[in-house]
């Protein structure tokens, strides 16, 4: 990776919430260094509460860390950044009064995007994601996965360079997320966005990403870095090969002693499934 290849480039980031010596106290992240490619699509996956959001959330300049920085391009991030940076939550925050495209609109909107432009925007990136045939339903008429696409499509219309992504299908059944990451690979493919994109799945992980980013127990820092050396767009083929699998079991490897490690700080039992998805 070159310089002129980074997009976004994180040094030394820890954050804690509160202050040490209160009983409240927690240390997050600890020292946490990357640098992201211009294109890639990045998974971060690690036990929960081990920080994978609060470092999305500092990377899109809605939280700032306790100590060290990240820079988008030449900008040291201080805020957001919304001409550089989009967001896709797991809650897709659609207004249920508007219609979708009206909700895909309403950020162009804030952006003072002329109405028209706004319009054509709105329709292209719906379109991309399966809901030209939608855009004038109300968000309740639709289903969850839908939902998603329109919140997707809210974000893409706003033609930013990055998209951050936190846990956008954890709420939806397993077809669904494998339909919807099957498009997002077809989407970064035709886009060439870079996409930060945080899930508690392996499965999803080694489908999405170009590489993954193995997070250790709270305070938590990088562990490891995964190589995914499969093309865009990924077809549903992949899940079934010898690579998809030793991949997986790789880092199903690295994340168990850390899942185990943060349970029993908390002092809970971890199921199966905390290890396993």
């Amino acid at each position: 990776m070159t310089a002129n290849n980074i997009a976004v480039k994180i040094r030394n980031v820890s954050h804690q919430f509160g202050e040490k010596g209160d009983r409240h106290h927690v240390q997050a992240l600890q020292q946490t260094s990357l640098d992201i490619a211009r294109g890639e699509l990045l998974c971060l996956i690690g036990p929960s509460g081990c920080g994978k959001s609060t470092l999305l959330n500092i990377i899109g300049g809605l939280v700032k860390p306790t100590s060290g920085t990240v820079e988008i391009g030449n900008t040291v991030v201080d805020g957001p950044l919304p001409q550089e940076i989009a967001f896709v939550f797991q809650e897709n925050a659609l207004f249920p009064w508007n219609t979708v495209l009206e909700n895909v609109m309403l950020g162009l909107m804030f952006q003072g995007v002329p109405r028209a432009e706004r319009m054509a925007r709105a329709q292209k990136s719906l379109a991309a994601v399966g809901l030209a045939d939608f855009m004038h339903h109300y968000p309740g008429q639709l289903s969850g996965g839908m939902r998603q696409r329109a919140a997707l499509a809210r974000a893409l219309s706003l033609q930013t360079n990055i998209l951050l992504m936190d846990e956008p299908f954890g709420a939806l059944d397993e077809q669904t997320r494998m339909i919807l990451g099957e498009d997002l690979s077809v989407l970064l493919a035709r886009s060439g966005k870079t996409i930060v994109f945080v899930t508690h799945s392996l499965g999803e992980a080694v489908f999405l990403a170009d590489r993954v980013a193995v997070f250790s127990a709270r305070p938590g820092t990088i562990k490891d870095v995964i190589a995914v050396d499969e093309p865009h767009p990924r077809k549903p083929e992949f899940v079934t090969t010898d690579k998809f699998t030793t991949l997986r079991n790789k880092l199903y490897t690295l994340l168990h002693d850390e899942i185990r490690r943060a349970a029993a700080e908390a002092g809970e039992r971890p199921t199966a499934a905390d290890i396993a998805t």
